[in-house]
């Protein structure tokens, strides 16, 4: 009697270790936490894939005085290696671009001025595009720069899924201050960094969809008119201030008003972005011997292209000894 009434025991023991086994191998199989975790993927895939170059979205912001003298260099320079993922937003028709480029033209409603609301409607143009593409980054880059694609993609894929990103380079040393309307005619002075429009910086699309109340449509030229900034400061407000957000700041992108002959020849592979023009009255480019002369190439950038892509047809060609 006793020893069936063990046998007994030991049954039902076994048959409830075997159904919690089942049970803990259907929970892991099935846990929806994997698949939620990364929105827009099914469960066959669970984590994100690895970044590429084709999930960031990068937007040129231009005016129709520059089509020929600048945006003809970039896409013969670093455009045409990141044609799929760069689009040009302007504010005139170009029928020349339009042919070379599609769809990768944008021609907004804004004002050709380089004004605070001129800029911030083409910024706020930028935003809704990248929004309703669906990548994963947004990185935004004035029409004197050169963005360096390897460079850039080892940067992006150095941050955590999880975290919020806004990375570039603040023109200040210091919190730009502004003014803040509140209800009943008072104000409230706040201080927040921002990355300058004229070195580039990045977003993740985790950081955009919450900067959307503030972004999106009309409502960040009224951002950017409530807080009388331009479109560069409106973003690092909306991020800082209204979102609790940070700022981090990166050496590797560069601006005209900086002194580019500072940076090395072994620097400028690693560079996200570089950039050339006038400053202090005098030519700011970067530092690099040829191949090709400063009067064919005074922005350098073909030179620097060229040294990064020494495989592209116009580039001239090393004769082997």
């Amino acid at each position: 009697m006793q020893c069936r009434l063990l046998r007994g025991l030991a049954g039902v023991l076994f048959m409830l270790l075997c159904m919690g086994l089942l049970s803990l191998r259907y929970h892991l199989r099935l846990s929806p936490k994997r698949v939620q975790d990364s929105p827009g993927l099914s469960p066959a895939s669970p984590w994100p894939p690895e970044l590429q170059l084709k999930d960031v979205f990068i937007a040129v912001k231009t005016t129709r005085t520059f089509h020929h003298s600048r945006l003809e260099l970039l896409l013969d320079t670093w455009v045409s290696r990141t044609r799929e993922q760069t689009f040009i937003f302007t504010d005139s028709p170009d029928e020349g671009l339009q042919e070379r480029l599609g769809p990768h033209l944008v021609v907004t409603n804004c004002s050709a001025e380089h004004s605070h609301p001129a800029l911030s409607c083409k910024m706020a143009a930028e935003f809704d595009a990248f929004l309703a593409s669906g990548l994963r980054w947004f990185c935004h880059v004035d029409d004197d720069n050169y963005v360096n694609p390897r460079a850039l993609l080892k940067l992006l894929k150095a941050f955590p899924q999880t975290l919020d990103v806004y990375i570039g380079r603040p023109s200040l040393n210091r919190p730009i201050h502004a003014s803040e309307p509140r209800p009943h005619n008072r104000t409230r002075l706040v201080q927040f960094w921002f990355a300058t429009g004229g070195a580039g910086f990045c977003i993740n699309r985790k950081l955009a969809l919450k900067m959307a109340p503030w972004a999106s449509g009309s409502r960040f030229v009224d951002t950017s008119a409530l807080i009388r900034l331009p479109d560069d400061c409106t973003v690092g407000y909306i991020i800082e201030c209204k979102l609790g957000g940070h700022l981090q700041s990166s050496p590797l992108f560069h601006s005209h008003l900086e002194t580019l002959q500072l940076l090395g020849p072994a620097q400028l592979l690693t560079q996200v972005t570089l950039s050339y023009g006038v400053f202090e009255g005098k030519l700011n480019v970067i530092k690099l011997q040829g191949p090709f002369s400063p009067e064919e190439d005074p922005s350098r950038f073909r030179s620097l292209h060229c040294l990064l892509y020494p495989d592209t047809p116009w580039c001239p060609q090393l004769v082997a000894r």
